[in-house]
């Protein structure tokens, strides 16, 4: 083939394709964001078989205090002869947790908020948008770290504290696109038509406003997740023995610990980096796959 056919031979595979394709297509040009979900997967993957791939039951006391990585126990063992190992890989399923299921709760509250606002307008936009904006007025860190000391900590405590204060975000933006949608003529057609405002809202308005919803929830996963590991420091969110990545770091406070004992506090360091990064890696690969005026 010449390479004028070959040309438009791709342009007339490209019309054809669907929309899933065309966003899969867009996504595989970032090798970047490839990458980071293969490794998103392989570690998600480690995280739910724990129990089958861990070698040593993640509470178990089975070796000596602080012992440096070896062959019985490759990461070595922390403070109180638990492998290191094992705990890592049920800590990582613990974060994982707290990010996905504080984004779903946040994800909901932040749509239903948004979706009713934009729609309806009026009064009920107004009180909305204002405790909207009051929520958003308090220092991000302050209100996770108030809320976080009013309530006992634990799994999930930190999880309802993440989802109801990590939603303000989203329905700002959902409501910004259902106020651009609502005036469409698609929309005006349906109410036209006398369907039910359930089929208007969630079958019309909420599917042309899924793509920013999926890229803005990326960056509430990451989020969430550094805000659990920030906390479980601290010790204000996950509490010993559960493991997570967040408490695993917190014998870093000692300066024996980073000094001399390096295997206590490098792998859930270098985890929650490179979760975060591949997080937020496949989001923006994702907002431009998924962008309409996107080229190719």
């Amino acid at each position: 083939m010449t390479e004028m056919q070959l040309k438009t031979k791709k342009d007339k595979d490209i019309i054809s394709e669907s929309y899933l394709q065309t966003v899969f297509r867009r996504f595989r040009r970032h090798h970047l964001a490839m990458a980071s979900l293969v490794v998103l997967v392989v570690l998600g993957g480690a995280a739910l078989f724990a129990p089958l791939l861990a070698p040593y039951d993640p509470d178990a006391i089975i070796g000596p205090f602080g012992g440096a990585p070896s062959r019985d126990f490759l990461l070595g063992t922390d403070q109180i002869g638990r492998d290191v190992l094992s705990r890592l890989l049920y800590a990582m399923r613990i974060s994982l947790l707290v990010g996905i299921m504080a984004t779903l709760i946040s994800t909901v509250i932040g749509v239903v908020l948004g979706l009713v606002g934009g729609y309806f307008g009026g009064a009920l936009d107004m009180v909305i948008m204002r405790f909207t904006d009051m929520v958003m007025s308090f220092p991000y860190i302050l209100l996770v770290l108030v809320a976080a000391s009013i309530f006992k900590p634990g799994l999930w405590s930190i999880i309802l504290i993440l989802g109801f204060v990590d939603w303000p975000g989203i329905a700002r933006l959902v409501r910004g696109n259902v106020l651009n949608l609502r005036e469409t003529n698609f929309v005006k057609g349906s109410l036209v038509a006398g369907m039910p405002l359930r089929h208007i809202l969630f079958s019309e308005i909420l599917p042309n406003t899924v793509a920013p919803i999926l890229v803005y929830a990326t960056s509430v996963l990451a989020l969430s997740m550094l805000d659990e590991a920030a906390l479980s420091f601290l010790g204000m969110g996950v509490q010993p023995p559960t493991a997570s990545l967040g408490n695993m770091l917190n014998g870093a406070e000692s300066l024996t610990v980073l000094t001399k004992q390096p295997w206590l506090w490098l792998p859930p360091g270098i985890l929650i980096v490179v979760l975060v990064m591949a997080i937020n890696f496949i989001g923006d690969a994702l907002r431009d796959a998924l962008d309409p005026n996107s080229r190719g």
